[in-house]
């Protein structure tokens, strides 16, 4: 949908708002992303009733299958008229039901976050973000939109709270976080506005001409940090250098200023040498209080069933791992309680003491000034925090200073002083910690079954260092003059106390509830021959998290029950499912260990479905003078009800194919298998697919189809009804394989079915042959996974064809059970 002023132009730079519809298989949808349509509906909505005309065309680009890796916007970027007008964008999106909308990537160059910065109401957004994005599982129609086939500068903004529903079917309306919709639409009017009046928008002709023209570009990442949503700092990585290598310049001086005019060279290199003692001292802390958490995280684990006792219960991490965090960073000033000082002290007009408070604090400011500018030159942006603690900590050095010569090194009033200055920076770390540790504690619950024996640990250990870095930076700036008051035998004691406790409540609390599930993978998978024959069916069961399948059937003895499960079920009692069977839900599958796999009655499969998926060929294949094949086939569906996605798995001497225009992306591996390459197919189709692969050898090429269907069976329904309702149950696929056999081919095709699912698998000798026939979607990107969608259809909408059907009665971005209107576009015929 396109809104602009009467006399705009088709070539006039736009800016595009986008949103996915689509929603994972089994979720409601309503954070990821109902949350997003609804806030663009509005925000057309308010453009349309208000009084103000937009000076450059807005787009608002509702697309479909996302979570079918960018499928939608790969196609609008590839076919649409209007996708080289685009001069900025804005990618709306959800990784969970509220909270924070950060923007998590910014570019290419500076410009879009300096608009966020200047226009954005509440203001939340860190360049630290986009330092760990790529380190995450997970993707955006950002990529689409400013990486793979465009340089569109631009904004991705995530709701990144909630996490615990995300992709779930807990995913629903009443779990949005209050205010967060109100707060993402007051920034995002803030910002089309800010966008459409910019001198800098530029459709693609003039960003390359500007370009071509300017002696260099802006590819460079600013440095940016908001203070509890108040507002935004913000400033150039040029302007970084500067600001960064002061505090480092002011480390380096500080032994001359001190000690050259007074007592010459020699002594300022001895200050040298204390300070960077003091500074090894803390880096010691810091590097263990991360060390004392996880190893407590380790060995509670040793003693207890299960792990991840804090999921559900995120203040239990804080009162685990915090204590022990402590005891880390005070650990060297307790094992160490005289600091070895590099000169006498009776040549210094200074006491000792003064000496060595000196010491420790000049080494916590050179920690922190040092590991900032290493950060910055590294090319990353989450430099700003240890900056911001070394220019908080000058100050409230000079007043502790100040403070000494009237009060005393052990007066009270001397360390309220130096903690004075410190709040503003303090509060921010708490701030940003706390949400750094909460976010990853959700996240938890999703970050694969990694393989024995160590992936048992792995979410307790990733929490327990998460809480031990934040304990430190939140904590580290006191400790240079507020250490000897936190090292007393009786807080230490009381610390261990803390961590002994919280060791013996933990065992307490369950892991999971309805509010922190539990994420279950259930595929129904059914083999059949031809068309219409069953040989075999299963369930396959997979879980993403540490808690292994065991775990799951001994809570749900019900399941067990059906499935025949006795008591001593072990992984050597079952067959393994591996991960080829997960081909449907590819990389998906990835985050899986040691799946398990049962037997499963098929007679309801054959009442609901008349014929199975099946891959054949449909004309006779071509031997080029070269030497090379071109094989053609075609995919039917059968009659499966409910078809969300069909994957192509390729393997073989593949040089070429109808798809992607000709195009072969990087092969990928799935699971133990052999280099492949990999096709989705978005939805059904009133016509077969036909498409043609072609060889480079006479080597066989093996076809792997997967197709997911997402209507339930009886049975299925009933085994999932009997999980407990702090289980989620998610995912399906129906896969199929086909092997070539030179010179003929033998078609094996393979449709499997999860719990929320149906699937069949068919298998049939057929020849290859067949003439040329084109894909019926040919959309794709030069990728390790490929793309596939139809021409998007588009009508270009007056606003004031918007006026009779806007909901009047829907007040902005305050009730976010709207997710589409009945009535949107009117075209011009009536």
């Amino acid at each position: 949908m396109r809104i602009s002023s009467v006399d705009s132009q088709d070539s006039d730079p736009s800016v595009l708002l986008n949103g996915h519809f689509d929603t994972p298989p089994g979720s409601p949808g309503a954070g990821d992303c109902g949350s997003c349509v609804a806030s663009l509906l509005e925000l057309a909505r308010l453009t349309v009733d208000s009084d103000w005309v937009p000076p450059k065309p807005v787009i608002f680009l509702f697309n479909g299958a996302e979570e079918l890796f960018l499928v939608g916007s790969h196609g609008f970027m590839t076919t649409h008229k209007w996708r080289d007008t685009i001069g900025a964008f804005i990618d709306i999106e959800a990784s969970g039901t509220g909270g924070f909308d950060l923007v998590c990537q910014s570019g290419p160059g500076s410009w879009p976050s300096s608009v966020y910065a200047q226009s954005a109401m509440y203001p939340m957004a860190n360049s630290a973000a986009q330092d760990v994005f790529g380190a995450i599982p997970g993707d955006t129609d950002y990529r689409m939109f400013a990486k793979d086939y465009s340089d569109i500068p631009g904004l991705d903004i995530i709701f990144l709270l909630g996490g615990y529903f995300y992709h779930t079917s807990s995913d629903t309306v009443d779990r949005l976080l209050p205010g967060s919709m109100q707060a993402r639409g007051d920034n995002l009017f803030s910002l089309m506005k800010a966008f459409t009046n910019s001198s800098n928008l530029r459709n693609a002709h003039e960003r390359a001409t500007f370009r071509a023209a300017a002696s260099g570009s802006d590819n460079e990442q600013a440095i940016f940090f908001d203070y509890y949503s108040r507002f935004l700092v913000f400033y150039s990585r040029k302007q970084a250098i500067l600001f960064h290598s002061i505090p480092v310049a002011i480390f380096l001086l500080m032994p001359l200023l001190l000690r050259l005019p007074s007592c010459g060279l020699s002594c300022s290199f001895n200050t040298y040498c204390n300070f960077f003692k003091g500074m090894l001292y803390h880096a010691s802390g810091i590097i263990l209080a991360v060390v004392f958490p996880v190893t407590f995280a380790i060995l509670r684990l040793l003693f207890f069933g299960h792990s991840m006792h804090w999921f559900a219960n995120p203040c239990l991490a804080f009162m685990m791992f915090v204590p022990c965090s402590l005891i880390g960073l005070l650990f060297p000033r307790i094992c160490w309680r005289c600091f070895p000082l590099s000169q006498d002290v009776s040549a210094l007009a200074s006491s000792k003491e003064e000496l060595v408070d000196e010491a420790r604090f000049w080494g916590a400011f050179g920690f922190y000034s040092l590991f900032t500018l290493a950060y910055l030159v590294a090319g990353l942006g989450g430099g700003f925090l240890t900056f911001l603690i070394s220019v908080f900590m000058f100050p409230a050095w000079m007043c502790f200073r100040l403070s000494v010569k009237s009060f005393g090194h052990q007066s009270l009033r001397s360390m309220t002083c130096y903690v004075a200055p410190l709040i503003p920076c303090l509060l921010y770390s708490v701030y940003f910690g706390g949400f750094v540790a909460v976010f990853v504690i959700e996240k938890m619950g999703m970050t694969g079954s990694h393989p024995s024996p160590y992936g048992y640990f792995v979410p307790d250990v990733i929490v327990a260092a998460s809480i031990g870095i934040v304990t430190g930076w939140c904590v580290g700036p006191l400790l240079p003059v507020v250490g000897k008051w936190l090292a007393t035998p009786s807080i230490v004691q009381f610390l261990l106390h803390g961590s002994v406790l919280a060791l013996a409540l933990s065992s307490q609390f369950f892991p999971y509830s309805t509010d922190a599930p539990k994420r279950v993978i259930l595929q129904h998978t059914i083999e059949t021959a031809d068309v219409d024959q069953i040989l075999d069916a299963s369930y396959d069961f997979s879980v993403v998290d540490s808690n292994s399948l065991l775990f799951v059937f001994k809570h749900a003895p019900e399941v067990a029950k059906e499935l025949y499960i006795n008591s001593e079920l072990t992984f050597d009692t079952v067959n393994q499912s591996h991960q080829e069977r997960w081909m449907g839900i590819f990389p998906i599958s990835s985050l899986f260990s040691r799946s398990l796999m049962f037997p499963a009655k098929s007679e309801d499969i054959l009442e609901q479905y008349q014929y199975f998926p099946l891959l054949s060929t449909y004309k006779p294949q071509i031997i080029s003078t070269g030497g090379s094949r071109r094989v053609y086939l075609e995919f039917s569906l059968g009659s499966l009800k409910e078809v969300w996605v069909s994957v192509l798995n390729i393997t073989g001497p593949l040089s070429n194919w109808s798809f992607a225009n000709n195009i072969l992306p990087a092969p990928e591996k799935v699971g133990n298998g052999p280099p492949s390459y990999i096709c989705r197919l978005s939805g059904a189709h009133h016509e077969n697919w036909t498409f043609w692969l072609e060889a480079s050898s006479s080597e066989a090429l093996r076809v792997d189809v997967a197709a997911v269907d997402l209507y339930l069976t009886e049975s299925t329904k009933r085994l999932k009804g009997l999980f407990p309702n702090w289980m989620d149950i998610a995912g399906s696929s129906v896969k199929g394989k086909s092997r070539r056999r030179s010179p003929t081919t033998t078609t094996t095709t393979t449709c499997e079915r999860p719990l929320d699912q149906t699937g069949c698998k068919s298998r049939d000798v057929h020849e290859w042959q067949g003439s040329e026939g084109e894909s019926q979607h040919a959309n794709s990107q030069d990728r390790p996974l490929q793309y596939f969608s139809e021409n998007l259809p588009h009508t270009e909408i007056e606003p004031k064809l918007l006026e009779d059907f806007s909901p009047r009665h829907f007040k902005p971005y305050q009730d976010c059970r709207l997710f589409g209107f009945q009535k949107l576009v009117r075209r011009k015929n009536g």
